[in-house]
């Protein structure tokens, strides 16, 4: 018995010994091969044609992000004002940028907080602008795990916590940054 306690308390400690570089890795190997392609995708629908639409979204990124509104105004973009605008382009390019980020490893604990507060803000658009409501918003501690917002998000912002709180891990931007900046520094 003290063999089997000895050989499992040898992997216990390989284990912790990986957990700083693995941890990090996985939880953006994860957000890539489950969020990346839906945010790239739904914010790229969201820029307006040719170059000038990278500065100016279509009516559909303002249906997204300002329902409400949009329907106040008939879905005329030009009744709306410039906080609209503002909001409505920063939404579109944090939907872009921050998943990107986070999957090079670039200012990865910056990224992950602001995706963290990016999801907050999209499930409080969803149930309040959309009308998401019963069993998609989902409660913790029932039979079903698939609700839309409390179960799935859930985990989204756990992965994204776990690189806020470990950043990025050894293959990434930061780490080179890092390493450029001083070669003993501490990981990133």
């Amino acid at each position: 018995m003290t063999r089997l306690l000895s050989l499992y308390d040898a992997a216990v400690l390989r284990l912790e010994g990986a957990a700083p570089w693995l941890i990090p890795s996985l939880a953006r190997l994860v957000f890539a091969g489950v969020l990346l392609v839906y945010y790239l995708n739904s914010g790229l629908s969201k820029f307006g044609e040719g170059v000038l639409g990278l500065f100016r979204p279509d009516a559909g990124a303002y249906v997204t992000i300002f329902p409400k509104a949009m329907e106040a105004v008939s879905y005329d973009i030009s009744q709306l004002g410039v906080f609209h605008w503002a909001v409505t382009l920063a939404g579109t390019w944090a939907e872009v940028l921050l998943p990107v980020a986070i999957v090079i490893g670039l200012f990865t604990r910056l990224a992950s907080a602001a995706m963290i507060g990016f999801v907050l803000v999209q499930s409080v658009v969803d149930v309040h602008g959309h009308g998401v409501s019963g069993g998609d918003i989902g409660a913790w501690f029932d039979v079903s795990s698939d609700a839309l917002l409390l179960d799935q998000r859930a985990f989204w912002i756990f992965a994204l916590g776990v690189l806020v709180l470990r950043g990025a891990g050894p293959i990434s931007v930061d780490r080179a940054l890092t390493a450029l900046r001083s070669p003993s520094a501490a990981p990133a």
